[in-house]
């Protein structure tokens, strides 16, 4: 039985029945996955965003779990309770945007291991539910041929909102930090020393419109500092970037999809989102109004619209 990992349940507000586990990746990164087996009609991973963590997800899992869902998260290498990669835990930082894949494998390798994932076909069958760059690590997954299900797409991180100029700067900048050995410090544009619930007041922010879940938020990293991450590194960046344009130029997988985008998304580039969505064999874009980056984590009327899209989505491609 793998090694079990902590799993903050005081922060979580998610189902009783939680527990988490350490697992290697093939490099030997360790990396955490929570997971509550709460239900029988098959497992959603989700793959989270840069700087989020397994706790986050608690109130998704309670959700999934009112239908008969169990769920899993995964803390990706950098950041939540996996192994932190630069000598400042703060840096969001990866070596290769590629490494993630190691660890997704690895969650798969262990979700099996306890009894958790079936694979695709399989009883339980296996939903993807990947958020902002976990969007990225989904989609790469399936590409090269990660079996699931389904998959549904929250806010994917198929393209990054920046300026021309800042985007210019960024890579001329990035390619200088590479060669003086500095692409483990933060990129210009954060705060070096909070994480965004910390360093953005509600009003000024660009995850959510529900006030209530933002200051949730600050206090799960507020009573749970260990689990903050700051801004990306120069790496991190330059890495982000170049996926997104490997992604932009592959066809995407045959793989039931569904892609929900909020109208007042402000962080990932939408434009990639809807002409990756247009090429999808099986693929559905919903775009909701009044929505910000955080569509599962918006106020109670559109979160309710989102889970009962992505609960349909599933049922509907159940395998038989």
């Amino acid at each position: 039985m793998p090694e079990r990992a902590p799993l903050h349940g005081d922060i979580a507000d998610g189902p009783e029945r939680g527990s988490a586990y350490w697992t290697l990746a093939a490099d030997g990164v360790r990396i955490r996955v929570g997971v509550w087996d709460t239900g029988g009609r098959g497992l959603v991973l989700i793959l989270p965003g840069r700087t989020e963590y397994v706790e986050k997800y608690g109130p998704a899992a309670a959700r999934f779990a009112e239908d008969g869902y169990s769920t899993a998260v995964i803390d990706w290498r950098g950041q939540g309770l996996a192994d932190r990669l630069t000598g400042n835990p703060l840096v969001g930082h990866v070596r290769m945007f590629g490494d993630y894949q190691k660890d997704l494998t690895a969650a798969f390798g262990l979700l099996k291991e306890v009894g958790a994932a079936g694979g695709g076909t399989a009883d339980p069958p296996v939903h993807l539910v990947a958020h902002s760059m976990g969007g990225a690590i989904g989609l790469a997954g399936l590409i090269r041929g990660v079996d699931v299900a389904s998959v549904v797409f929250s806010a994917p991180m198929w393209g990054i909102l920046l300026s021309p100029a800042l985007r210019l700067t960024e890579r001329i900048l990035g390619t200088a930090a590479r060669t003086l050995g500095r692409d483990e410090g933060f990129a210009p544009g954060r705060d070096k020393d909070k994480a965004y619930p910390e360093a953005v007041q509600f009003p000024e922010n660009l995850l959510t419109g529900h006030e209530p879940t933002y200051l949730w938020m600050r206090k799960q990293l507020d009573a749970h500092p260990e689990l903050k991450v700051a801004g990306p590194s120069w790496r991190w960046v330059a890495e982000a970037l170049g996926e997104c344009r490997y992604l932009a130029g592959i066809p995407p997988p045959n793989v039931p999809c569904l892609t929900i985008l909020g109208m007042d998304e402000a962080i990932v580039d939408p434009d990639p989102v809807r002409a990756i969505m247009k090429r999808w064999p099986e693929g559905e874009l919903l775009e909701f109004s009044g929505c910000g980056h955080e569509p599962m984590m918006e106020s109670p009327a559109i979160r309710g619209r989102v889970f009962e899209e992505m609960l349909d989505h599933f049922g509907r491609h159940r395998p038989h």
